[in-house]
């Protein structure tokens, strides 16, 4: 596997699962300004737009000759609450108690990623086939009161969309879970790993 996948993404969760399925990566920046996204009433088309947006201002490296290929990969997750409100990463920790606390009851994270294929012709990277995919899990992330500054300090809630971190320390406090387990992390594998399949990134 010659050709890294170019992730738009400090995140430290999307990092983990790509090291973990041992999928090779390179960080690029990307300078999308999500507060010019419109959050609207779905939460599917929500992270659709924002991972497309963020697709829009990956930041690449040159190209190096003519017929290059790279492979680009952005993503947003976003947690709809059982009171219909949805929420990103927490602003604070006053934030993201509030968010701990609303996932007691049921609620649905949804992660979209956008991947492209490009090749490089006339010195710049176009666009040759792009796979948009969504995954959503709903699950009950029961942390007791006396247990939230434990959690808030050893996991990754504090980054994370909904205040969730269901992976190391924060896998105690998950009751249940029914749909995708790592989009709620941040990246829906199965879904991504088919995508680079079929845009035959394992081949090259």
């Amino acid at each position: 596997m010659e050709k890294p996948l170019f992730l738009g993404s400090k995140s430290q969760a999307r990092k983990q699962l790509l090291k973990d399925a041992d999928i090779p990566f390179v960080i690029v920046e990307q300078k999308a300004d999500e507060s010019k996204c419109e959050w609207g009433e779905s939460l599917r088309g929500t992270v659709e737009d924002i991972a497309l947006y963020k697709m829009e201002h990956v930041v690449l490296p040159d190209c190096k000759k003519e017929g290059d290929i790279c492979f680009v990969l952005t993503a947003d997750t976003l947690t709809r609450h059982a009171d219909g409100s949805l929420g990103g990463k927490p602003s604070g920790r006053t934030d993201a108690i509030e968010m701990i606390k609303k996932a007691r009851s049921e609620a649905t994270v949804g992660t979209a990623f956008c991947l492209d294929k490009r090749v490089s012709r006339s010195g710049q990277w176009t666009v040759y086939k792009r796979i948009q995919q969504y995954a959503e899990a709903k699950y009950e992330l029961d942390i007791p009161d006396e247990w939230i500054d434990s959690y808030l300090e050893k996991s990754f809630s504090s980054v994370s969309s909904g205040a969730i971190a269901i992976e190391f320390y924060g896998a105690q406090f998950l009751k249940t879970v029914h749909g995708s387990h790592s989009a709620i992390i941040g990246l829906p594998m199965f879904e991504l790993r088919e995508a680079l399949q079929k845009l035959e990134f394992f081949s090259l």
